[in-house]
């Protein structure tokens, strides 16, 4: 597999304008300016894909669009959870590996299944205590990070996290998903690998299932793509034609969407039935300072926030809002939200059992108040419930 230089000229623009412009087929006379979507499962003989797991076209413009985004060699998957068993799989047998003690529970999931078949082990902690992480990362292999974290919206350190436990020979993985490469670029601050779940942001429009890997280092990005060639974890034909379709307006879309989450954030703490929220760029939060210093571009779409009733009571609310989807994943142009501890791995994790995880999306923020500030005064013991 031969990886596009992601720091090539043409690409060396800044990043939104890199959303739009990359990936696209050249600028011939009668050529597509979109790459065309192949479905295709086989290809003629004496070409570097003899077979359809071995690429595809689309999956190519997808990887170097990401690839110059992040600044690495991008790999796609067929999931998010399919390039998180990627990134998994360098982990040598009995290696240990450092999570965030509530990491997106489909991590945990996964990397208990392999500790409890003897795999690996697995170590906990707080990623915004950075002293702790690096205590827990002696002797590590990997230790994963999320940015911002999932759901109780920590901000970590990457930096720091990133340079201390190089220094112990772990390598550095880091869940972006919440951020993307338009609010923080992890391998510019020292990570190995960065992980999205392509089905959220980058695509936003509720439409594909995908996931990609991008590496700092080539040898790295070998592994993961032989990995993907063997396990048979590759992306179909449509998914990544979706997926850079949507990459192409996640600038605009993030910037509206990021204005509302600030916004219903701000009016959320003053809310009579809230009793906290959880968003990095609060004015007054102690994370402002840290928050600003890694996502220089701002602090993304996603809330948490967690409310004065009882579980379920809050389940009802969520459930009776008009314009929010009460439904899982996150990043798309429509608004959702669940409550987290209604799955049991954020449960067993010690996720609040009220806490709300709000992905807002680009409606108009008045009416999004309008409907959340309605369904929360309904909880018993809110004034005028």
């Amino acid at each position: 597999m031969t990886f596009p230089d992601p720091h090539t000229p043409e690409l060396s623009l800044r990043p939104d304008t890199v959303t739009v412009q990359a990936g696209r087929p050249a600028r011939t006379p009668g050529a597509p300016v979109n790459t065309p979507i192949t479905l295709s499962a086989k290809y003629i003989h004496d070409s570097d894909r003899p077979y359809g797991r071995d690429g595809n076209e689309g999956w190519d413009a997808l990887e170097t669009a990401l690839g110059a985004l992040e600044g690495g060699h991008a790999i796609s998957f067929a999931s998010g959870m399919a390039a998180i068993a990627a990134v998994a799989d360098l982990v040598p047998v009995g290696g240990v590996v450092v999570l965030p003690p509530t990491a997106y529970h489909g991590v945990s999931h996964w990397f208990g299944r392999l500790a409890e078949r003897g795999l690996l082990s697995v170590r906990t902690a707080d990623p915004s205590d950075t002293a702790a992480v690096l205590a827990a990362a002696d002797g590590a292999d990997l230790v994963w990070l999320e940015s911002i974290a999932n759901p109780t919206m920590e901000v970590a350190d990457i930096p720091a996290i990133a340079a201390g436990a190089r220094e112990k020979g772990a390598l550095i993985a880091v869940d972006a998903t919440f951020a993307t490469p338009l609010r923080q670029r992890p391998l510019e601050l020292g990570a190995d690998l960065v992980v999205h779940s392509a089905t959220k942001f980058l695509g936003g429009h509720s439409d594909l299932l995908l996931g990609v890997v991008i590496a700092a280092s080539e040898e790295h990005a070998r592994s993961i793509a032989g990995y993907r060639h063997d396990a048979g974890s590759i992306p179909g034909g449509i998914e990544p034609f979706l997926a850079l379709r949507g990459l192409r307006t996640l600038a605009v879309r993030l910037d509206r969407a990021e204005a509302n989450a600030l916004e219903l954030a701000r009016r959320l703490s003053q809310h009579p039935s809230v009793a906290a929220v959880h968003y990095p760029g609060l004015p007054g939060d102690s994370e402002q300072e840290r928050a600003a210093r890694v996502l220089p571009g701002g602090c993304g779409a996603m809330v948490s926030f967690e409310t004065l009733g009882t579980a379920e009571q809050t389940e009802r609310v969520l459930a009776g809002l008009r314009l929010f989807a009460h439904a899982t994943s996150l990043g798309d142009v429509e608004s959702s939200i669940e409550r987290r501890a209604r799955w049991a791995g954020d449960a067993a994790s010690g996720v609040p059992a009220t806490l709300c995880r709000m992905s807002v999306g680009i409606e108009n923020v008045e009416d999004l108040w309008t409907d959340l500030d309605e369904g929360l005064r309904g909880l018993s013991g809110a004034p005028g419930a």
